[in-house]
């Protein structure tokens, strides 16, 4: 355990990536097994402990420390493991006991219960350190934030021990924590992994944004980019599996799709749901609030079923019935796609359309005359391009339709988390309901927290401090005069927010600090904007 905490400090302590690939690497090839698996299983977000949650920490606080003193302190430090771990009263008649090894660490988490964890909690703290705490409540609760994505961490392991991150990335999703064979393999102790029969995830094929004039379109087929969430399908060994983009076993919420493939196959394409039949472009999809529906459920009714059904437009064709088809140029595996699709069922699969055009201009043309609601914008494949994991240069582009703009105010304003902590960098804004020289008054449409420079976050937060009405919490309500360009691409009933839409990717795109509150936008332009 004392290897592992040492290894998050020193991670939160730098921000430089080298630095990070270089520790992390470091801890792979020394730390003992299984304490090197479950350390990379934290990192990437592969463990979890239903038992202990952030409350969990807040209640054992709330019993050992003044509230005042923890509620101050956790809101100028803003991270509640470092908090905690440093505001934890040291016992006074501790005990020298041997070491915690990470394993052990990590099995006494996943046999804790809701009744049993707050004391095992609380004897496990009194005997690390401060450090130590640190480390354990980061992986009791997950949320590590030291600026470590599961990309990095698979990189760094490839690094340690010398193989192709394409091959991490094959055998990643196919074993359990805490990676043994995965280690064995990497260092040469054992073969290669037989994964055939084992149905398992690949990394997708990403592209770049377009600059205009980038390609000649005559190299490239043009596609659709669809607003949904991108998915693989996998069939083999006699099951079928539904991945996120990354990597997540995401079959549970999307039973139907588990029944829909008959032979061995791996496909790539946009999880969507049924719309209406006349819904344009889109073809038959529904907005992506309606996919929001049936995300994230274990269980699903079937009522939600039934009222929100689940389809995948087909991008591209993998493997299929044993042969690696991704060596394959994309005009290849087009065409085998094609062919499959009458061996698929025509109620949970269909093939995302090509768009045709003579040149640059006529696509620009039809790009942004798009505006169905389950329309993104374009993709741009070089006909010749193999399907290789990651972004590579000039095989495929990306050319999203220019954002929505609509300005709105400043109602809410609460800190960011990380390196944001001393910051209010996550704002809540809102159009008004009727003239606002009338008694009209402000709802909320949309929360931001990206799209202005560090300087600019500086600007922001000194005017909220400066401007605070009220404080709820962690949230400042602040005075309405400040108004935002807001940038999204697209907007939709929602029942679930007071004005009754919902704005899909809203981020700042101007802070019009030259513009009065009176004259943002109103509800009923933002509702014109829905596209049924």
């Amino acid at each position: 355990m004392e290897q592992f905490a040492a290894l998050l400090d020193a991670l939160a302590f730098t921000t430089s990536r080298n630095r990070k690939l270089a520790l992390i690497a470091d801890y792979l090839r020394h730390a003992p097994d299984p304490d090197r698996g479950w350390a990379l299983a934290g990192l990437t977000g592969g463990l979890d402990f239903p038992a202990v949650k952030a409350s969990t920490i807040r209640k054992l606080m709330s019993e050992r420390v003044d509230p005042v003193l923890w509620a101050l302190s956790r809101d100028f430090v803003g991270d509640t493991a470092e908090t905690a771990s440093l505001l934890w009263p040291e016992p006074e008649d501790r005990v020298p006991q041997e070491a915690l090894s990470l394993a052990q660490v990590v099995a006494t988490l996943a046999a804790l219960t809701r009744a049993t964890a707050p004391q095992e909690l609380a004897a496990l703290f009194d005997r690390l350190d401060a450090r130590g705490r640190f480390a354990l409540i980061k992986l009791a609760t997950g949320a590590m934030r030291v600026g470590v994505s599961a990309r990095l961490a698979k990189t760094a392991f490839a690094q340690a021990f010398g193989v192709a991150l394409e091959a991490v990335e094959e055998y990643w999703h196919a074993l359990a924590p805490p990676y043994a064979a995965l280690f064995d393999w990497a260092r040469g102790a054992a073969p290669a992994l037989d994964l055939a029969h084992v149905p398992r995830f690949r990394p997708f094929m990403l592209a770049h944004p377009l600059e205009q004039g980038e390609v000649d379109l005559a190299d490239y087929a043009a596609e659709w980019k669809w607003d949904g969430i991108r998915v693989q399908l996998v069939r083999a060994g006699g099951q079928t599996r539904v991945y996120s983009r990354s990597g997540d076993d995401i079959s549970l919420s999307f039973p139907e799709l588990r029944d829909g493939l008959p032979f061995d196959v791996v496909l790539d394409g946009e999880l969507l749901v049924r719309g209406s039949a006349q819904g344009g472009a889109a073809g038959g999809a529904a907005h992506f609030n309606a996919l929001q529906q049936r995300l994230g459920r274990k269980r699903v009714s079937a009522r939600m079923l039934r009222e929100y059904p689940a389809f995948v437009r087909l991008y591209d064709v993998l493997l299929l019935e044993g042969e690696d088809l991704r060596e394959a140029p994309w005009k290849s595996r087009r065409a085998t796609l094609e062919a499959l699709m009458p061996r698929l069922p025509a109620s949970r699969f269909d093939l995302s359309m090509l768009v045709e055009a003579e040149n640059f201009a006529a696509l620009a043309a039809i790009r942004d005359a798009a505006r169905d609601a389950a329309i993104e914008g374009l993709m741009l494949k070089h006909r010749m391009s193999p399907y290789v994991a990651g972004r590579k240069a000039g095989l495929w582009f990306k050319w999203k339709r220019d954002p929505l703009l609509i300005d709105c105010v400043l109602m809410y304003a609460q800190r960011g988390s990380g390196k944001r902590s001393s910051f209010y960098s996550d704002y809540t804004f809102g159009c008004w309901a009727g003239d606002p020289d009338a008694g009209g008054e402000l709802l909320p449409v949309g929360k931001a927290y990206s799209g202005f420079t560090d300087t600019e976050l500086q600007q922001l937060d000194r005017f909220v401090r400066q401007h605070t009405l009220n404080r709820f919490g962690p949230v400042r309500e602040v005075e309405r005069k400040l108004v935002f360009e807001i940038a999204f691409d697209s907007v939709h009933a929602s029942k679930r927010h007071k004005s009754g839409l919902a704005m899909r990717f809203p981020r700042i795109h101007r802070i019009r600090w030259d513009k009065p509150a009176h004259e943002a936008d109103r509800v009923d332009a933002l509702r014109a904007l829905i596209k049924d």
